[in-house]
């Protein structure tokens, strides 16, 4: 059997087509949720048809911060451990399929060498090479590889970043979030979130770096008033982001920001479909940045470092916070608008196509 044990939104995004390729090639597999997210989860479900879990390790409210994340990863670990057999069953040769690089992903990791199983790690390879940049995910990311016996990589560069690990190292070529995206613009211009008739930018910030302090987060909110004086922006609120916005006083202060709009947060379709009609987006996400790539679309990475390659000097501007980075950016973003990626490889494709030896 093939078990695909995800946690987060933005991992069931990248999974979904592989559980799709999984299911056309009629392939056996269990999904086991960690319930790190809940939230639009069943948005991002009826998004691609696919089923809800077999299992769920969690049903309590979604886990963003990082110092509960610790707690509830060590709870939902010894859960998982005792009823092993109810969450993998007697299987001596599946594989545990995980993504990326959060909490669940690790939680995943261990569960599956627990159980005596081998790990699948899907986007295996990214590196920073700056342990606490991106903090924790560098880290995680660093700590799944050891538990992985099938290195998923998106190109090539990925798979060189994993010439000290032991493990079968599979270059898929690409990233999931591509056929993520080939589902999404199929209904691109039928969705019903409304769309600005004047020209905008999107800004959607979450990461911990930018939110954990008052000090970042007032940098965030800086830039988007600053940016929004030429380009109105849509300002995505993820829970944790409003959350911290409020906590340090800035939530009022930035709503009423001229240019700027808060929207709430879309499922998947909804999102790629405002994205494609933006002029630029501003984030701080990684599948953002990969998203952009793929849809020749500007975007002005607010990072000090990034651990991916996609659109890195044509697209995607790094700007390490640095304000002649940005100004430079926002005069000038038609510039680094390119023609969409039409690649005709599917790495979810070439996922399931490895994965089929394991299921029965």
């Amino acid at each position: 059997m093939i078990y695909v044990v995800i946690g987060t939104k933005a991992q069931l995004i990248k999974m979904a087509p592989v559980m799709v390729a999984l299911r056309d090639q009629g392939l056996a597999y269990r999904y086991i949720s960690t319930g790190q997210h809940r939230d639009t989860t069943q948005d991002i479900l009826e998004n691609f048809g696919l089923r809800g879990p077999d299992h769920v390790l969690y049903d309590g409210p979604d886990i963003t911060a990082v110092g509960p994340m610790a707690s509830w990863g060590l709870r939902i670990l010894w859960r998982a451990l005792r009823r092993k057999e109810e969450v993998f069953g007697p299987d001596p040769e599946g594989l545990v399929l995980v993504h990326g690089d959060t909490f669940s992903t690790l939680l995943g990791a261990l569960m599956g060498r627990a159980a005596g199983l081998k790990v699948g790690h899907v986007e295996s390879g990214l590196r920073s090479f700056r342990w606490f940049h991106p903090f924790p995910e560098e880290l995680t990311r660093l700590l799944t590889f050891r538990l992985t016996a099938v290195h998923f990589c998106p190109g090539r560069w990925a798979v060189e970043n994993l010439r000290r690990y032991r493990g079968e190292k599979i270059n898929v070529y690409h990233n999931t979030i591509k056929d993520a995206l080939h589902f999404a613009l199929e209904s691109v211009d039928t969705g019903d979130v409304p769309i600005p008739a004047h020209p905008f930018a999107i800004a959607s910030i979450h990461r911990f770096e930018n939110i954990y302090s008052r000090k970042a987060l007032d940098r965030v909110a800086g830039t988007v008033r600053e940016v929004a004086k030429q380009v109105p922006m849509l300002f995505i609120l993820h829970k944790v982001t409003e959350k911290q916005l409020r906590r340090f006083g800035l939530f009022e202060t930035l709503q009423n920001s001229p240019g700027v709009e808060f929207r709430q947060r879309y499922d998947y379709f909804r999102f790629i479909r405002l994205v494609s009609h933006s002029e630029f987006v501003i984030s701080d996400g990684g599948s953002n940045q990969e998203e952009c790539h793929y849809l020749g679309k500007p975007i002005l990475l607010l990072r000090e470092v990034t651990e991916r390659q996609e659109g890195l000097g044509t697209n995607c501007v790094l700007s390490k916070y640095d304000p002649d980075i940005i100004r430079e950016f926002v005069r000038n973003y038609q510039r680094h608008a390119v023609r969409p990626a039409r690649e005709d490889s599917s790495p979810s494709s070439l996922i399931a196509n490895h994965c089929a030896k394991f299921s029965r």
